[in-house]
């Protein structure tokens, strides 16, 4: 069991116990009777994680199944499983300063039971996993309405100069509203550090009205205005993928391309300018540095913190990296966190 201050409730890193226990399992197993320390303080310290990052209309979503602010919900796990708070909700319920064990495991039991009660609705249990999915890599853009630019190729090239006239527009207009779009549109290169929360910001902002766009519909009316410039981003598109269509609409890149995609140039550039200025890697340390790419690109960047979570974690997590890149740990990710991006 683990005492927690109430200031350390939302601290999610140190709590997780069972990193390599997908999310959706971790909430599941809690439905079917999980109620051990390590998947409680794991799945309070997942939610803290995902209260940080979701935006108004998935907190929305997730809090009208529960009645309660996901903090709370993080509150009552770390409560149950912390021995001071049975004691003291013992002494509440037998109203005395003395509890014996036995009352103190029947007070623990309450809390415990509290505590999963949210767990045992499938709704409440579904929502919470497709909002995580959606918070973690990817906006769904497939469900929402969007513009095919079928029919007359100039009608539809007049429908597609008009989103991408929006989009620029709407770009403009919000260049010093946003903080995703400042950074990209307008600080020195090295002042870039763009963070998940921020690019999920600006993509909320463009489906809202009045645009109503999605990342799908102007990188289609990107690609039927200039399909020479564009790779196309298939039907469900990485939230990061938007960093794409506004350096392309500023100008910043000659080509469309998914983010992935130039974060896997820059990687390669950057391997190459590392064995030109005589540092080599083994094979342990590329295969590494592959995974750190791999999250740098949906994520956005990579910290000491992450090694403590799938993929890393099965290759050793944090003790692992540290061993296999020794000091230089620390230098590579500032690089790559920086070069990457």
């Amino acid at each position: 069991a683990v005492g927690v201050c109430e200031s350390d409730k939302t601290d999610s890193r140190p709590l997780e116990r069972k990193p390599s226990v997908r999310f959706d399992r971790l909430v599941r197993s809690i439905a079917l009777g999980t109620r051990d320390a390590d998947s409680l303080t794991s799945l309070a310290g997942r939610l803290a994680r995902l209260d940080r990052k979701l935006g108004e209309k998935d907190r929305a979503e997730v809090e009208r199944k529960t009645d309660m602010p996901l903090k709370e919900l993080v509150n009552g796990l770390l409560d149950a499983v912390d021995p001071d708070r049975a004691e003291e909700r013992a002494k509440e319920i037998f109203k005395t300063e003395t509890p014996t064990a036995k009352q103190i495991s029947e007070a623990s039991e309450e809390l415990l039971g509290d505590a999963c009660k949210p767990f045992d609705s499938p709704e409440f249990r579904n929502s919470l996993i497709e909002v995580h999915q959606r918070s973690e890599q990817i906006i769904d853009t497939v469900s929402q309405d969007i513009v095919t630019f079928a029919g007359h190729d100039e009608k539809a090239k007049e429908r597609a100069k008009a989103v991408v006239d929006t989009f620029k527009k709407f770009i403009e207009e919000n260049k010093d509203e946003l903080t995703a779009l400042q950074i990209i549109y307008s600080r020195p290169y090295r002042e870039r550090h763009l963070t998940y929360e921020e690019i999920k910001e600006l993509a909320e902002a463009i489906e809202k009205p009045p645009l109503n766009l999605t990342m799908e519909t102007v990188w289609k009316a990107y690609e039927q205005l200039d399909k020479s410039r564009v790779t196309g981003a298939g039907p469900q598109t990485l939230l990061a993928n938007i960093i794409s269509l506004v350096r392309f609409a500023v100008g910043q890149s000659d080509t469309l391309e998914p983010f992935p995609a130039t974060v896997e140039h820059r990687f390669r550039k950057w391997i190459s300018e590392q064995e030109k200025a005589g540092k080599t890697f083994t094979k342990e340390q590329k295969e590494w540095l592959g995974l750190i790419k791999e999250h740098v690109a949906t994520s956005l960047a990579i910290s000491m913190d992450d090694f403590e979570y799938e993929p890393f974690f099965e290759k050793g997590g944090t003790v692992k990296a540290t061993q296999v890149f020794g000091e230089d740990l620390p230098t590579i990710m500032n690089e790559l966190n920086e070069v990457l991006v």
